[in-house]
């Protein structure tokens, strides 16, 4: 859909020009009769703009001039009754696109110019589409994978990764949701404060509270000194809570508070502390399953997703599985100090074949076992059944 301005004050004129245009449904016309009315509208974003040359209070191509300084990417066509070449050549210096007498060819001169134009303008929206979907690998240099269920991931983080939206990273377990929230952070204008993770399903819940919030000396038995709380630490930075599933029905009321009102309470403290984070959450249970069960909160649950990035399972990402297999072999080389083992073409179909019910994390293990049954170098099926897989 291309935008189209007419600035043009006479009436029988804007007629004719709505009429001519109006055959192609993929214009969108808007009229203003003053320079004054189309400067005040730029912000509508206009691909195309026709200027009359003679319009109240400025001519065509000081208007055009202003809508150049404005956005220099929108197309402009004065359209004037004069052929003096002088004020040909000045239209087009001052930036016009094209120049249309009014004389009887005008309108099927007009219906043209757009439609030449108009294509301009479509496969300028495609460029920036794709420009848009091109992913910077050198900045993801710790998620592998040329799978498209990766590509689609990394797509999802590069385009968030500068907001301050929190963000909800699901999966299964294994599948790396905690480069996705590196990704996040370290790509994004707080890169350079703390990175917290909090892994719920680590902390016995009767401590979570002062893990996250903090507590004050003396606020319960044992709290021998000032604690500050995980929030606190990533003040200016992000705070990645692993497996919010697991945080416990009556904790979560206080998260909402803290996330609502971005400040937090120590335990044992009247006084209120004001923050700046971001939050990253990962789960790998259906929360929404969880919210119908009574498990979680139904309001916490519409916080937290305030922009979903769902990570595949190892055994829908195809080659990737080889890649990783060959990433794992390297590392366990080099911390090792011995040679790097391959894998036969069997081992790798057997590999490929396989369900990976532990994702990344299972590849992992398996390779760095495989690698130390391996004779002379070389992973085989053998090598694989042995590990049980």
């Amino acid at each position: 859909m291309a935008k189209i301005f007419i600035v043009e004050d006479d009436a029988m004129m804007v007629t004719l020009m709505r009429q001519t245009l109006s055959k192609n449904p993929n214009y969108e016309i808007q009229h203003f009769e003053s320079a004054e009315d189309c400067l005040n509208n730029l912000h509508l974003n206009p691909d195309i703009v026709t200027i009359d040359y003679h319009l109240p209070g400025m001519n065509g191509v000081g208007l055009m001039r202003k809508i150049k300084s404005y956005n220099s990417s929108i197309m402009c066509v004065l359209v004037s009754g004069q052929e003096s070449l002088e004020v040909v050549v000045d239209a087009y210096k001052s930036g016009a696109q094209d120049y249309l007498i009014k004389n009887d060819n005008l309108f099927v001169n007009l219906e043209n110019s757009i439609a030449n134009l108009s294509a301009n303008v479509v496969l300028k929206k495609e460029n920036e589409m794709l420009k848009d979907q091109i992913i910077d690998r050198h900045k993801y240099s710790n998620i592998l994978g040329n799978s498209n269920a990766v590509l689609r991931m990394l797509r999802l983080i590069q385009k968030v990764e500068k907001s301050n939206m929190m963000v909800l990273v699901t999966g299964q377990s294994g599948t790396g949701k905690e480069l996705v929230a590196k990704a996040l952070h370290y790509n994004s204008p707080r890169a350079r404060k703390n990175f917290v993770t909090v892994n719920m399903s680590a902390i016995p819940e009767e401590l979570i509270e002062s893990e996250l919030f903090g507590h004050e000396k003396g606020a319960f038995t044992d709290a021998r000194e000032r604690r500050i709380g995980k929030f606190e630490e990533a003040n200016d930075g992000t705070i990645f809570l692993d497996e919010i599933g697991e945080m416990p029905l009556n904790l979560q009321a206080k998260l909402l508070r803290v996330l609502q009102e971005k400040e937090v309470q120590r335990i044992g403290s009247n006084k209120t502390i004001k923050l700046d984070f971001r939050m990253v959450a990962a789960t790998n249970r259906n929360l929404a399953l969880e919210v119908k069960e009574g498990r979680f909160r139904e309001d916490l649950f519409y916080r937290i997703q305030g922009f979903l990035i769902h990570l595949p399972p190892l055994k829908e990402r195809g080659d990737d599985v080889i890649l990783l297999a060959k990433h794992f072999l390297e590392q366990y080389a080099q911390t090792n100090k011995t040679p790097v083992a391959t894998v036969t073409k069997e081992a790798a179909k057997f590999m490929l074949d396989y369900e990976w019910p532990g994702n990344i994390r299972e590849l992992k293990a398996v390779m760095e076992r495989a690698a130390i049954l391996a004779d002379n170098g070389s992973i085989t099926v053998d090598d694989l059944m042995f590990v049980n897989l």
